[in-house]
């Protein structure tokens, strides 16, 4: 019986992976259609957002199987309710790539900024890939390096906010074109946040509780 409960763990952590290789795509899909001011690009974002929401329902039902039929043991039970959060967050980092490529597919041209922007979304990347590794790894300490990144991608944000604003102020006509941009950002900023919420149910897997609050 547990050998047969550690192949589909296998499974489970297999598929997490997969998930977290589509959102890492789905993401810098999203960030090249914006620099490279590509429609086309932009475009081929949503099909993926669709693989992984169905991605989603796999691994949530697979996941209610071994809750169901197997009487996970208790760091079993966490790590599984875990992956259940995860994959809400997961989910989110999808829509939130989607809503980037449909800003990007009325823009004129490439994106302004986009050195900042650049360097935000690949630090998003990274926390991304890196908190599916911890959680595949159970390794807590990447996990809380993943955490402590999202500090610089808030700071990435308030850059990119304080340079906007001030275009806004030299040529107010390009207003809406600019709040765009801060809106994209804005959603790289939360795709920030959801691969920190990940990290923190990396944490919670492996050892039963949250990190404290700072």
């Amino acid at each position: 019986m547990r050998n047969r409960f550690d192949r589909q763990l296998a499974q489970l952590n297999r598929e997490l992976t997969e998930m977290g290789a589509l959102c890492e795509e789905v993401i810098a899909l999203a960030f090249r259609a914006l620099t490279e001011g590509d429609k086309t690009l932009a475009a081929k974002v949503a099909p993926v957002d669709a693989e992984i929401d169905e991605k989603e329902r796999s691994i949530e039902s697979l996941c209610l199987k071994l809750l169901l039929q197997q009487q996970p043991v208790s760091r079993d039970l966490r790590q599984i309710s875990a992956a259940l959060k995860m994959i809400t967050d997961m989910e989110r980092i999808g829509d939130q790539a989607e809503d980037i490529a449909e800003i990007v597919s009325f823009l004129d041209g490439a994106a302004e900024h986009d050195d900042l922007l650049r360097q935000m979304a690949q630090a998003v990347i990274c926390m991304v890939t890196d908190s599916v590794d911890a959680y595949v790894k159970q390794d807590t300490n990447l996990a809380k390096r993943v955490i402590a990144r999202d500090d610089q991608v808030d700071e990435y944000f308030s850059q990119v906010k304080r340079r906007l604003i001030g275009c806004i102020a030299r040529d107010p006509e390009n207003g809406e074109s600019v709040l765009d941009l801060l809106m994209i950002a804005k959603y790289y900023e939360r795709i920030g946040d959801h691969a920190t919420n990940i990290a923190e149910w990396v944490i919670f897997s492996v050892t039963g509780a949250h990190p404290p609050e700072e």
